[in-house]
């Protein structure tokens, strides 16, 4: 269970919640968290046996029966836009946006757009998803998106936007800490933008969280996790920080922050370069047509 940083009195009731990868891990983890305080909760999974076995241990451990899900595979960017009509004709507003599906893909993958899977899933899934449901946060009273990033992407290697999205010789552990890169680049970016407005931006490091984030690997997928599983965090804890930013009282107007464990700590000197944040942007949206189309204009 969740440690409870977050008060179980928290209002959560009547509010609802898009969780992108939460039928495992730390998506999993969060999703129960929320309903258990009373939350809506909309789950986005790519496996429909898993997914919905997940919605179902949701509703028998925390009694809320308001736990529904979707499906898509979310490194797709037509299923991205399918998911995001579906969840705006399922709910009448979003409150919460916890962009949370990721992975590592050891080896040159290519996404059905033909885009390196990796930056494909862990960023451009992110930008687009979010963009499409704007104005559907925007209809709450005050709405939050989260963003789950990693320390990894303190150490990027060579980070030249143009190569992000080439399949070839661009994969493999340095892709994913580039992706993570780009997820705070965007939320700091997506702040600025969003000023004024009543929704806020925040980016968090869950931790090392004993996840199958290397399932899609192979035997050395197995091995890189079974590493992981050695050294890391269960993934109630590494979901205390995600349900914080959805939930907690004290980050209410909060935004353009990195947290680690609860609290907004700096993140690297790269990731505050605003015009890098504008460039990437502006890539993304011309990667993802229309991505952007609900975001205000610089």
């Amino acid at each position: 269970m969740v440690a409870r940083l977050v008060p179980m009195n928290t209002p959560m009731q009547g509010k609802i919640c898009l969780i992108t990868g939460g039928s495992d891990g730390i998506g999993y983890a969060a999703s129960r968290e929320l309903a258990r305080m009373g939350a809506r909760v909309v789950i986005v999974g790519r496996n429909a046996a898993k997914t919905e076995g997940a919605v179902r241990q949701i509703i028998a451990a925390t009694g809320n029966p308001a736990v529904q899900y979707l499906l898509a595979d979310l490194s797709s960017q037509r299923e991205v836009r399918r998911v995001a009509a579906e969840a705006m004709e399922l709910t009448p507003h979003l409150d919460v946006l916890l962009n949370n599906a990721g992975a590592i893909f050891l080896s040159d993958r290519r996404s059905a757009e033909g885009f390196e899977m990796t930056f494909a899933l862990n960023h451009l899934s992110y930008f687009l998803l979010t963009g499409l449901l704007l104005e559907h946060l925007r209809k709450a009273p005050r709405a939050r998106i989260v963003n789950v990033s990693s320390c990894a992407h303190k150490s990027p290697g060579r980070f030249r936007l143009e190569d992000l999205p080439k399949p070839s010789g661009n994969g493999g552990y340095g892709a994913y800490k580039r992706s993570k890169l780009c997820n705070i680049l965007f939320t700091y970016e997506l702040a600025r933008r969003l000023e004024g407005e009543n929704i806020t931006a925040n980016a968090l490091h869950p931790g090392l969280v004993r996840t199958n984030i290397a399932r899609n690997n192979g035997l050395l997928g197995r091995v890189v996790n079974f590493f992981i599983g050695v050294r890391g965090i269960a993934p109630d804890r590494g979901a205390e920080t995600p349900v914080y930013l959805a939930a907690s009282p004290e980050v209410e107007g909060v935004t353009g922050r990195y947290f680690v464990d609860c609290r907004p700590v700096p993140s690297s000197s790269i990731s505050y370069d605003a015009e890098l944040a504008a460039r990437l942007w502006d890539m993304s949206a011309s990667l993802t047509p229309a991505g952007d189309a609900a975001a205000p204009a610089c």
